[in-house]
């Protein structure tokens, strides 16, 4: 009847539609060759949106980018009919049939376009033959990083864009919207580094063998977090130098207590350094962290080395005032250090200590220790120990050397110098 045959005319379903290669006349021109071919260079419009950073990386010295990669540019064979002026947008299944910019990251390592859950490519013609061709990417690219200040740095990168086959007389690469042309996300953040500014700008390189290319830059500077390094290496290296100043106020005569610390303190400050090292590339110049903690590293080593001169001195000092006593005939002395590593107990250089009675305090301990019920022996020994109680103070101020007196000084000053000057200089 007239009524079906009217329906089946507005039912558009029925209708078979026209292929997109149809209506775009892709069969009616050779791709092959860049619109325009033989005469001006062709304009082509670049926009990038930045979706992360997702790593730096000091050792391999490069980073890895995250954007939305578009392509603006007229090209006339695809222009089409349109009543509405609507655009039509395609997938990546056209983008082999026709031609579009050969655009390529310059210094880059690895890049591929998304393929979840299918590849990332959009492509949208307009009726007056403008097109605009969008890529989602992931690049890895070098980054020449300078370390000379590391870790209170600012690193600047780039990424670099430009056509692989065609030179300025063939395209011309331009930012679509001038200093606007290059967004990033609201969100991103590293871990440990604050990106300060994001920038565009453009320039032309030149080969020797096929002359000059457009070549745009994507422009980024990532200051670093300082806290971190502060908690790992500085604050520990700090706390390093100061307790290697403990041996200042050790007796100098208790050898076991002031080397141990010390040999202590310059293997953990070994490292520390060690494990700086380790997550940095092996550059051929100082770091503003090898600086702090090699001068940490050598207070330490001077305090070790600072015992060992007052070691030396006192067993000179101590020679020549039992050479200027003298003893008795038959008697024979033993100085202070002699008498400690026998019974363990401090020794005034000014208590005669003849070798008869440190015999005999010593079968005095043997038979104390058979007969321990026997307490109420005064012995030599106990007098001496109960001597010593009160006058601890005195003893310690008396048997300090000079030399310890001023490195309780001259130490910690230098010290707190130096740190001045190191932040004032770095930051």
């Amino acid at each position: 009847s007239k009524r079906e045959i009217k329906m089946r005319k507005l039912d558009n379903t029925k209708v078979r539609p026209l292929k997109s290669e149809q209506l775009l006349r892709i069969e009616d021109h050779d791709f092959a060759l860049r619109p325009g071919f033989g005469g001006s260079p062709i304009p082509v419009g670049i926009d990038v949106q930045v979706e992360s950073i997702d790593s730096i990386s000091e050792v391999d010295m490069d980073f890895t980018m995250t954007l939305y990669l578009r392509h603006y540019w007229k090209d006339e064979r695809l222009s089409f009919r349109s009543n509405k002026n609507k655009s039509m947008t395609f997938d990546g299944r056209l983008i082999k049939k026709i031609w579009v910019p050969d655009v390529f990251f310059v210094h880059s390592k690895r890049s591929f376009i998304h393929d979840t859950t299918v590849e990332n490519v959009m492509l949208r013609v307009y009726p007056d033959g403008n097109v605009l061709f969008s890529l989602r990417i992931t690049v890895s690219a070098m980054c020449f990083m300078d370390f000379s200040r590391f870790p209170l740095d600012t690193q600047n990168c780039s990424l670099e864009l430009e056509s692989y086959a065609y030179n300025e007389d063939d395209l011309m690469l331009y930012w679509k919207h001038g200093n606007k042309s290059l967004s990033t996300d609201e969100h991103i953040s590293l871990s440990q580094f604050f990106i300060e500014e994001f920038s565009a700008s453009s320039g032309l390189a030149f080969y020797s063998s096929t002359g000059w290319y457009n070549r745009l830059f994507i422009n980024f500077a990532l200051r670093r977090h300082i806290f971190f390094f502060v908690l790992q290496s500085y604050f520990p290296a700090m706390l390093m130098v100061m307790l290697s100043w403990v041996s200042f106020w050790i007796d100098r005569r208790a050898v076991p207590a002031r080397v141990s610390l010390g040999i202590t303190t310059v293997l953990t400050m070994s490292t520390i350094m060690t494990g700086v090292s380790a997550s940095m590339p092996q550059v051929s110049y100082i770091k503003a962290v090898d600086v702090y903690l090699w001068i940490s590293f050598l207070f330490v080593f001077l305090s070790v080395i600072e015992y060992a001169a007052v070691n030396y001195l006192t067993t000179i000092e101590e020679r020549k005032q039992l050479k200027k006593k003298g003893k008795a005939s038959g008697m024979y002395s033993i100085d202070a250090v002699q008498a400690m590593a026998f019974d363990g107990c401090f020794h005034d250089t000014e208590v005669d200590m003849d070798l008869t009675g440190f015999s005999d305090r010593c079968e005095e301990n043997e038979t104390r220790a058979v007969a321990a019920s026997v307490s109420n022996v005064d012995t030599p020994r106990i007098k001496r120990k109960r001597s010593l109680k009160g006058n601890v103070g005195r003893i310690i101020l008396q048997n300090n050397h000079v030399i310890d007196t001023y490195s309780r000084i001259i130490f910690p000053s230098v010290y707190i110098v130096f740190n001045f000057f190191y932040w004032c200089l770095y930051i």
